[in-house]
């Protein structure tokens, strides 16, 4: 059923995209390919990452798993044997990528009242148009829609789930030079594309920061600096070396955070989270960030770079912030070559 025939939003009809931490039905992952551009010659290295996650999720939610046929249906499952990893709580669906960042190409959840799901499929176009095949990536919501028979809303715009964060609240953040760079829609204005957050994510205040860091080339999505803990705490990615590239952008987010006010007027609790040491591939600096993390049931996945030192200090801090879920380092130190981590392939559904 797709919902657009009415012309309502997913707002107009109750529905909104709820906070990461609430209870999940079920994390999606998309599969990565050995073809893909993503991980040129690390898929070995990549797919353990893979194997890390759905030993970790699947202990406390389920795990729905994208996949391209039948015969990497049969693959998966017998690595996954050899590992020891249960796969009761494990689902696969033969929908192809092309890559494996779920969060953005992935399905939006959007929830109402009277605990009922739906899907929103935004366009996808590969950050931009950054990488030629992204058409399977683009299909990917609707065909979660339709096997599962949920309303579906097609807003008919650019927009990817790392590009946003939300606080449960009705406050969503997202960054000035993703959603208002030229290659996403430029047809629109920076009032048109808040309507769209707010219709379609049922949001009723945006925070516009600023640049992402260095290294995304997703032009800074918002989940690699900048995240909610709870409905007023923020965790700000910070580098305190001045000349470090980093340092100047993260400080000018900061000032964007300190005059940002959530929906009753008060100012928010930001909180600083360091940045590991600058890791590069090929003179290229890559974009790792301990921001990343998942929120699963009862627990976080936190991507670590073998920085004793760092991954420690950020550990500790999300520690103290989040003292009844179980914080779990997950090394990301060869998924980042992708220049993404655990928040980029994972996408939450929610229990309903």
């Amino acid at each position: 059923m797709v919902c657009q025939a009415n012309n309502s939003t997913p707002a107009q009809l109750g529905y909104r995209f709820p906070a990461e931490w609430t209870l999940h039905r079920a994390t999606w992952l998309s599969w990565p390919r050995p073809e893909g551009v993503s991980f040129p010659g690390r898929y070995d290295d990549i797919v353990e990452t893979f194997f890390t996650l759905v030993r970790l999720l699947g202990a406390v939610e389920r795990v729905e798993i994208n996949v391209p046929d039948e015969r990497w249906q049969r693959d998966v499952i017998r690595e996954l044997n050899r590992r020891d990893i249960a796969l009761d709580p494990v689902g696969f669906h033969r929908i192809g990528t092309d890559e494996s960042w779920c969060r953005d190409h992935g399905p939006a959840f959007v929830v109402r009242q009277t605990s009922e799901l739906a899907v929103v499929d935004w366009d996808f176009n590969a950050w931009g148009g950054k990488y030629p095949r992204y058409q399977r990536d683009d299909a990917v919501p609707t065909h979660i829609a339709r096997n599962r028979h949920l309303p579906l809303f097609l807003p008919g715009i650019v927009m990817e789930g790392g590009a946003i964060e939300v606080n449960g609240q009705g406050v969503l953040l997202t960054s000035e030079s993703c959603l208002l760079n030229p290659n996403r829609n430029p047809q629109l204005s920076r009032q048109q594309i808040e309507q769209y957050l707010k219709d379609y994510y049922g949001q009723q205040k945006i925070v516009w920061l600023g640049e992402g860091i260095v290294g995304d080339d997703t032009d800074g999505h918002v989940d690699d600096f900048a995240r909610f803990v709870d409905a007023r705490t923020i965790v700000l990615a910070t580098e305190n070396d001045p000349a470090d590239e980093n340092h100047a952008i993260l400080r000018d987010n900061r000032r964007r955070l300190e005059l940002a006010r959530a929906e009753d007027g008060r100012p928010f609790r930001i909180v600083d989270l360091p940045m590991p040491p600058a890791l590069y591939q090929h003179k290229q600096r890559l974009p790792a960030s301990y921001a990343n993390f998942y929120f699963c049931n009862g627990g976080l996945l936190v991507p670590t770079y073998n920085s004793a030192q760092s991954d420690q200090a950020a550990l500790e801090i999300l520690g103290q912030l989040l003292p009844g879920r179980k914080i779990i380092g997950v090394d990301c130190s060869h998924l980042i070559w992708g220049l993404g981590a655990i928040h980029c392939v994972t996408q939450q559904e929610p229990l309903v």
